[in-house]
């Protein structure tokens, strides 16, 4: 199974650049941007690499340019994540787009994955000789061969000019004019490069920011619910929460609330136990009055010969010649 990798992972700060010079080093191809991958072949080719064997090879389409030719290509490396037991989503519907920061986002978890495969080391694999096997691979590695054969034949046409300014002045004139030339489309490309950089680097920078404010968000709706809105510890989060600056006033404040609060509630604790004392004071009378009930009871049902001698007890022992 794939290691799993958080949206702040290391692995999303890995540049554009690096990004392509890895695919192209590894699989030998010529890519200028990273959404030249968004037809799935360079995917389902890197993890051939890694894994030989895995990828049916003859499935995949280099000459992907239609949406469900790309599909099939994604088709192709979804069967392989199932095998390999890989949990990786994958937005096909936004990576055949073509959009530049979801291809970027997906081959930086490519890369992720194939260097925790064997230290990122491939050895014996031939990228050329795979993609003969599929549809379009050819076509591909035609498309590479002229550029390395244009390098090196870039480096002819500098011989004979150097030779050629030391013959004739006014043709030295005329190379360094069209020397000129490719030093500003570089240099026009190198800015074209930074400009892209950072505008990826400002989406990413917008996607935490969405993150993060949903978390806050989260936060304030629970605070704002009927069953804890009256706690004393919800005002001190709301009092964070709605700050309109940055000072760190706020946050002691915030702690003088919740030390104030705790204050409160040590204060009353007294008249709690006053309260407390009181329902015992009513349950003695209320012993009392049950008492004197049971004696009138008591007396109530006595016979007429019991209350007779009762009588007559108190009438003699209030005789003067009696001694009770």
């Amino acid at each position: 199974m794939a290691a799993k990798i958080g949206m702040m992972d290391s692995a999303y700060f890995v540049g554009r650049g690096e990004i392509l010079a890895w695919i192209n080093s590894t699989l030998q191809l010529n890519l200028s941007k990273v959404e030249e991958a968004a037809s799935g072949a360079v995917q389902c080719q890197l993890m051939d690499a890694v894994h030989p064997g895995v990828v049916p090879m003859h499935k995949v389409n280099f000459d992907a340019k239609n949406e469900y030719e790309m599909i099939q290509n994604y088709k192709v490396l979804q069967e392989v994540f199932n095998k390999l037991k890989i949990n990786k989503h994958v937005e096909v519907n936004k990576l055949v787009k073509g959009r530049p920061l979801d291809n970027l986002e997906f081959m930086q978890w490519m890369k992720r994955y194939c260097d925790s495969i064997n230290g990122g080391i491939i050895n014996n694999y031939n990228p050329v000789e795979r993609r003969d096997t599929c549809k379009g691979g050819k076509e591909a590695n035609k498309r590479t061969a002229p550029t390395h054969a244009s390098k090196s034949s870039s480096a002819a046409p500098k011989a004979q000019a150097s030779q050629s300014t030391r013959k004739n002045d006014a043709h030295s004139a005329n190379a360094s004019h069209k020397t000129a030339k490719p030093a500003t489309n570089a240099g026009g490309q190198v800015y074209d490069e930074q400009i892209t950089e950072l505008k990826l680097l400002v989406d990413s920078l917008e996607k935490e920011r969405d993150f993060y404010f949903g978390k806050l968000r989260d936060v304030e709706i629970l605070c704002q619910s009927p069953e804890i809105e009256h706690l004393p510890i919800v005002g001190v989060i709301q009092k964070i929460l709605y700050a309109t600056d940055d000072s760190p006033s706020i946050m002691a404040e915030a702690q003088a609330m919740l030390m104030q609060q705790q204050n409160q509630q040590l204060a009353l604790s007294p008249i709690l136990e006053t309260s407390e004392e009181k329902p015992k004071q009513e349950t003695q009378k209320r012993k009392n009055i049950s008492t004197i009930e049971v004696d009138m009871a008591a007396s109530s049902t006595l016979s007429p010969r019991q209350r007779l001698s009762d009588i007559s007890d108190v009438h003699y022992c209030g005789s003067p010649l009696t001694n009770c």
